[in-house]
C-alpha cells in the first residue's frame, strides 16, 4: 500500500508561505562521533538543494578542537558554493569570519546563549563578554556585504538554571539585533517550551521593538512539543523554521537534549496546512534515508519512517 498523504486544509491565519532554514549538515552532523567523509557531506547539501530546500546551513568555521566532525570546513565548503541555495555558516569570532570570508560565505552565524551558565558551557565567557566576542565579527561582516543570523540557545529553559526569564531573553536578543543581526533565531536547546511560553516570549519580543520578520524559530523535540511550538510561532506570523533533515542533531554541552525538529515532519505539517515551503517531501525523505545508511541507524522521524516503510 501507498503512505496515504495528509489532505490539505488553509487556515488564512497562518502564513501563506514558510521559508525553511535547514540545519542538519551542520548542526545535525556536528555530533557524530564517527568522521563522515567530506564528499558524503557535499553529497548530502547537494541532494537537500535537489529536494527544493533553499537555505542550508553547509558547516561552521570553528577551530577544529571543539568540533572535530566539521574540521573540513575549508575542503567541503568549496564543494557546494556554486549550488543555487543560500549556504550560510556559523562563525564563532573574527578568525573564523576570515577563513568563511576566504571561501566567498555570502551568509555567517554567530551563536550566543540566553543563559550564563550555557554561556560559559559553550563559549567560556559570561553572556556579556560573548556579545561582546561577536560584536566586532557582525560588525565586519555587515561591512563586508553578508547577511549575519544570530543565533539565541537556552531561550525557554536551561539544563542548569532552569526556566528562563522572558526578558532575560529579551535583553540579549535585542543585543544581538542592535549589533547588526538581520535574523534571530529563537532556540529550544533542550526542548522544553511549551506554545504559550512560545507566544509570550514573541509577544514580549515584539514590546521590545524586534518585530516578528526578524525571528525563527529552532526547536527540539526532547518532549514532543517541537511540533505544537511551531504552530504557536506560525500563529504570532513567524515565517522562518530550522529543522533538521532527518531529525539529526542535539547539542554537545546540553547532555537532555535530543533531535531538532525533523525537516520532514515539518514539511507533513506544512503540506497539511496548504503552506508553501517548495520542498519535495519524497525527495527529502529519500535523502534522509540515504544519510542514515551512510550513519549506520534509521532516521528518528516519525515521517521519514512512515513513508520509507515497506510492506
Amino acid at each position: 500500500m501507498s503512505p496515504v498523504l495528509p489532505m490539505t486544509v488553509r487556515d488564512p491565519a497562518l502564513p501563506a508561505r514558510v521559508r525553511i532554514h535547514e540545519v542538519g549538515a551542520r548542526d545535525g552532523l556536528q555530533n557524530e562521533k564517527t568522521p563522515v567523509p567530506t564528499e558524503v557531506k557535499a553529497e548530502f547539501v547537494r541532494r537537500l538543494a535537489a529536494a527544493g530546500l533553499g537555505t542550508i546551513e553547509a558547516t561552521s568555521f570553528v577551530h577544529p578542537r571543539w568540533v572535530p566532525q566539521l574540521a573540513d570546513a575549508e575542503e567541503l565548503y568549496p564543494l557546494v558554493r556554486e549550488l543555487p541555495v543560500r549556504l550560510p555558516v556559523l562563525v564563532p569570532n573574527e578568525r573564523g569570519l576570515d577563513r568563511a570570508l576566504t571561501l566567498g560565505a555570502r551568509e555567517v552565524a554567530v551563536f550566543a546563549s540566553a543563559t550564563e551558565s550555557f554561556a560559559q558551557a559553550n563559549l567560556n565567557r559570561s553572556v556579556d563578554e560573548a556579545l561582546a566576542m561577536f560584536a566586532p565579527t557582525v560588525t565586519r561582516a555587515v561591512e563586508s556585504g553578508l547577511r549575519v543570523r544570530g543565533y539565541l540557545s537556552m531561550c525557554f529553559g536551561d539544563p542548569w538554571e532552569g526556566a528562563v526569564p522572558v526578558e532575560q531573553v529579551v535583553r540579549v536578543t535585542k543585543a544581538l539585533a542592535e549589533m547588526g543581526c538581520d535574523e534571530l533565531s529563537l532556540g529550544d536547546t533542550i526542548g522544553v517550551a511549551t506554545p504559550g511560553h512560545v507566544t509570550a516570549l514573541l509577544t514580549a519580543l515584539n514590546e521590545a521593538g524586534v518585530p516578528t520578520s526578524r525571528l525563527a524559530v529552532h526547536f527540539h523535540d526532547t518532549y514532543g512539543q517541537a511540533l505544537s511550538n511551531t504552530l504557536a510561532a506560525l500563529r504570532h506570523g513567524v515565517t522562518t523554521v530550522d529543522a533538521s533533515a532527518g531529525g539529526l542533531g542535539g547539542c554537545p554541552y546540553a547532555k537532555s537534549a535530543t533531535g531538532n525538529l525533523a525537516t520532514e515532519d515539518l514539511v507533513w505539517m506544512l503540506d497539511g496546512l496548504g503552506i508553501e515551503t517548495g520542498v519535495d517531501l519524497a525527495a527529502l525523505t529519500a535523502t534522509s534515508v540515504w544519510m542514515a545508511e551512510r550513519l549506520g541507524r534509521p532516521s528518528p522521524s516519525r515521517t521519514v519512517r512512515a513513508l520509507s516503510h515497506k510492506e
